[in-house]
Parts: structure tokens; sequence; C-alpha cells
């Protein structure tokens, strides 16, 4: 009697039921129409779900510092912003930084990674934190002097002169007049800036650095007498040389007396 009751009841009918092929199609079919529709309405929430990133409510010029009144706010499809990995998703990461020295920023351009630079990532940052009593000095280098496009900004170098003495029968004077001496910037003949990790814009054409004013006037003398009289000549050194620079110092001796001795000040 039991037995009848389960071929009968509602047990029974429940194992017929999924015994049946066609109702194990029908609902195979269903749940793959179930997933179909739950994951396209997944994919149209994510699509239109918009996210809100910062754009350029004006044209930003390059090298220029972005503040707050430059910046707005749209929102775009957030599948783009997933796309998109070097998107700036926070105004934060934007005002106050400086558009690149490479390209201005156009009016309602999106902000990407490389558009925009720290101030210490800009190539002439180091000019901005020149102390009083400095003056930057220009020294006009060749391909050689670089060595080959090896002196790059952050390299500390040493300056040797050479010179020829017509006192004492064009005895050959060459000496270290400058020790330890940070470079600022290295730039091609058109003044681009040759940059560490960048985009080389051509040949080296001046290392710019900064010294004390007095001998600023010294390497321009030295500079003026011109290189059949006294050349200067920068010295790059290794990286332990760089990373242990010590102070800037400046021959006191009969160098720096040969090269005032022929110039006169007015």
């Amino acid at each position: 009697m039991a037995k009848g009751n389960q071929t009968h009841g509602p047990i029974g009918f429940i194992k017929r039921f999924i015994g049946n092929k066609n109702t194990v199609t029908i609902l195979g079919v269903l749940a793959c129409i179930a997933t179909l529709i739950i994951g396209y309405h997944y994919r149209v929430k994510i699509s239109i779900n918009p996210k809100t990133v910062p754009f350029a409510k004006v044209s930003i010029p390059a090298r220029t510092v972005i503040e707050a009144n430059m910046v707005g706010n749209i929102k775009i499809s957030s599948t783009y912003t997933q796309a998109a990995d070097n998107l700036i998703m926070d105004s934060g990461k934007v005002v106050n930084k400086y558009a690149t020295y490479k390209s201005n920023i156009p009016k309602n351009s999106l902000f990407y990674k490389e558009m925009v630079l720290e101030q210490d990532e800009m190539p002439d940052a180091a000019f901005a934190h020149i102390g009083d009593g400095y003056t930057i000095f220009s020294l006009d280098i060749s391909l050689k002097e670089s060595f080959y496009n090896s002196a790059r900004a952050g390299n500390y170098i040493d300056l040797y002169v050479l010179a020829r003495d017509k006192d004492e029968n064009n005895k050959i004077i060459y000496a270290r007049l400058v020790k330890s001496i940070r470079i600022l910037a290295v730039k091609d003949n058109k003044g681009r800036n040759i940059v560490k990790n960048g985009v080389d814009n051509g040949k080296p054409s001046e290392l710019l650095f900064a010294v004390k004013d007095a001998d600023y006037d010294v390497l321009m003398k030295a500079s003026l007498l011109g290189d059949s009289q006294v050349n200067i000549e920068p010295v790059l050194r290794n990286d332990a040389y760089t990373a242990a620079a010590g102070e800037t110092e400046v021959n006191e001796g009969e160098l720096r007396r040969y090269i005032l001795d022929n110039c006169m000040d007015l």
C-alpha cells in the first residue's frame, strides 16, 4: 500500500516529471535562457553605469601648472574606463600637477597618465630651486664631450681646463677648475631637453648647471678667451661619484689666476 502511494502520489509525479527526457530538455533550455538574460542585464548595467572622471575645461599649454578652475568632471561609460588603463579617474591626481612638456592638453580632453607630470618630473624643474647668489652657466659641448650622449640631468661632473701660458713659452696647463658639479639639464641645438628615460631629441649641444656668482664670472671669462687659449672640458664620473657627490669646489690657485689675469675688468 505504501509502495502504491509512492507511485501515484506527489513524489511519484515528481519522479516521472524529472525522468521525462522532454522535461529535462525544456529545463536545460530555460536555464540557458535565464543565464543569458541575467548575463545580458549585468553587462548592460555595467555599460550604462557611468563613472565620473576629470576633463580639461580649457586648453592647457605644455609646462603649465594645472589649476582647479581648469578641471571639470564628466560622466562616461564604465566600459571605457575599464578599457583605458592609463585614464586618470581622480581630479586630485591632476590639480597642481604639470601638463607635460611635450604637448598641450586640448580643451574637453580627458586626462591620461602620460599627459600629467609631477614637478620633479619636469626636465627644467631643477631651475626653480636655484638659490640666491647662484647663476646658471651654459657650457657648449660636442657629442664626444657628452660622452656620446651619456651625460644626463642629475649626473655630477668635474670641469677641467686646458690652456697655454704664452708667458711660459706656450707651456700647457691642464687642471681641474671645478669639482663635483650637478648637471641641471642637457639640451640639443634647438634648446630641447634630452631627458633621462625619455626620447632623445637630438645631439647634445649644451650642459646647464648652477655655480656661485663669483665662480660664474671665472667660467664666463674662461669661455670668452676662446678654445685657442682656454678650453673647458666636462669630465663625467661614474654612478658612485654621483651618488656620493660632495660639495662643489672651485680651484683657487694658479689656474684661476691665469684666467683672471688674461681678462680685463672695466
